[in-house]
C-alpha cells in the first residue's frame, strides 16, 4: 500500500470522453479478473459522469467478462429519495447497470431510503462495517478495491460538500449532508471510509471542470475533493478537454 493523495495520484489523459471511459472500464474488468479468491468491492460514484461508463459496462465486450458473482457494489453517495426516483443515484444504476447483468441482488448494496436519513446513514455504516468484518478501519487492509469519485465545479466529491459538517466526520463511515446549493438530503461516504481503497479514481469530464481539476491537485483547502486520501493508490482519468496544462 503506497498511500497516495490528489497531488501525488498519477493522471491519465485521454483524447475525448469515450477513449477514458473505456480505458476505465478495461482497466476495472482486468482488476476484477485478477482478485480470484475474493470478493472484489468497488463503490460507485453517481452524477452524469460515469453513465457511460456504467452502459459500457453492461454491453459487450464486458458484459460476458466481469466475474458478476464476485462482486461486491457500494454507493459513495446518494440522495436520500426513493430508489425509483429520476434522481437516485441507485435508480440510475439500476437502469443503467444492475438491471442488465447477473450480479446476484444480495451483492448490490444500495443506500437505505427509511425512516431519517441519520438512520439510513447508520444503517449503511453498519453494513459496511459487516461487509468489511470490523468496526474499525485497520492499516493495511482496504475496505474497497476500487473507489470511483467525481468532482464538481465547485470542488466538492462525493456528497462532501464545502462547508458542511461532514467534512470533519473521522469516525463514521457514512454520514448525511444538507448542501446549500444542490437539492436534496444526501448521505454520503467520509474520508476515511474513501482512504480505505486500494485504488481510488477521480473520473472528470469537460473544459468546465479543468480549473477545478488544478485546484483540487493542487490540494486548494477550499475544495473538500483535496482531502481525498487513499490507503493505496490514487489516479485521476481524465478527457483532454478536463486536463490542467501542466499535464
Amino acid at each position: 500500500m503506497t498511500g497516495q493523495n490528489t497531488r501525488t495520484g498519477k493522471v491519465a489523459v485521454f483524447a475525448d470522453r469515450e477513449a477514458a471511459t473505456r480505458h476505465l472500464a478495461d482497466w476495472l474488468l482486468q482488476e476484477a479478473l485478477a482478485k480470484k479468491d475474493e470478493p472484489f468491492s468497488i463503490a460507485l460514484s453517481g452524477g452524469s459522469t460515469p453513465q457511460l461508463l456504467y452502459s459500457m459496462m453492461a454491453s459487450e465486450p464486458y458484459a460476458s467478462r466481469f466475474p458478476w458473482a464476485r462482486m461486491e457494489f457500494f454507493l459513495g453517495d446518494d440522495r436520500f429519495l426513493a430508489h425509483d426516483h429520476e434522481d437516485s443515484n441507485s435508480g440510475m444504476l439500476q437502469r443503467l447497470l444492475f438491471s442488465r447483468v447477473p450480479v446476484p441482488a444480495e451483492n448490490v448494496h444500495l443506500i437505505p431510503t427509511a425512516g431519517t436519513a441519520e438512520d439510513a446513514a447508520k444503517e449503511y455504516d453498519a453494513e459496511l462495517k459487516k461487509f468489511y468484518g470490523a468496526d474499525t478501519l485497520q492499516p493495511g487492509k482496504p475496505l474497497f478495491d476500487v473507489n470511483l469519485l467525481g468532482l464538481g465545479s465547485d470542488g466538492h466529491t462525493a456528497s462532501l460538500f464545502p462547508g458542511q459538517p461532514v467534512l470533519k466526520e473521522r469516525t463514521a463511515w457514512v454520514s448525511t449532508c444538507v448542501p446549500p446549493v444542490a437539492p436534496y438530503t444526501r448521505l454520503t461516504m467520509t474520508y476515511p471510509a474513501i482512504d480505505a481503497s486500494r485504488h481510488v479514481v477521480f473520473l472528470v469530464e469537460g473544459a468546465s471542470k479543468r480549473e477545478t481539476v488544478a485546484k483540487v491537485r493542487a490540494q486548494d483547502p477550499a475544495c473538500p475533493a483535496s482531502a481525498i486520501t487513499a490507503m493505496g493508490d490514487l489516479t485521476w482519468v481524465l478527457d483532454r478537454d478536463a486536463a490542467p496544462a501542466d499535464v
